[in-house]
């Protein structure tokens, strides 16, 4: 199976605990660093069409920011309703370039499928862009 790997961000791009939200060939993928190491994901809820990077990232799980539901960053899985389907995972690589600088690239080639609205207020949301 052809790997599609694609440059998505050096490495000093994203402190721990930070995402980035990537268009690539028509995935929409949101890149997360979890303690260094790097996951990737479908950006998109699977229980509303609703992009995951504007919720919150809390440890190795993004929680939708219309519904609350949780997705673990490494198997895709819901965690709690009232998302009940999985979302795609991707297979991330860090290469290593010009002296220190490293890339993540996670890859499309190879991809897994493995909400009134409620609003945690430890988590800033954007509703608005929601809406539009």
């Amino acid at each position: 199976m052809n790997h599609d790997y694609f440059p998505a961000a050096a490495t000093d791009e994203l402190a721990p605990g930070q995402m980035k939200q990537l268009d690539h060939r028509g995935h929409r993928i949101l890149l997360a660093n979890v303690d260094g190491q790097y996951l990737a994901v479908e950006n998109n809820c699977s229980h509303e069409d609703v992009p995951l990077h504007l919720g919150c990232l809390e440890g190795d799980r993004i929680r939708c920011s219309l519904h609350g539901s949780r997705f673990d960053l490494r198997s895709g899985k819901p965690l709690e309703e009232p998302a009940d389907e999985p979302i795609r995972t991707y297979a991330v690589k860090v290469e290593s370039f010009a002296a220190a600088r490293k890339i993540v690239r996670p890859v499309t080639g190879r991809v897994e499928k493995n909400q009134p609205q409620h609003f945690g207020s430890d988590c800033p949301m954007a509703a608005e862009q929601i809406a539009q």
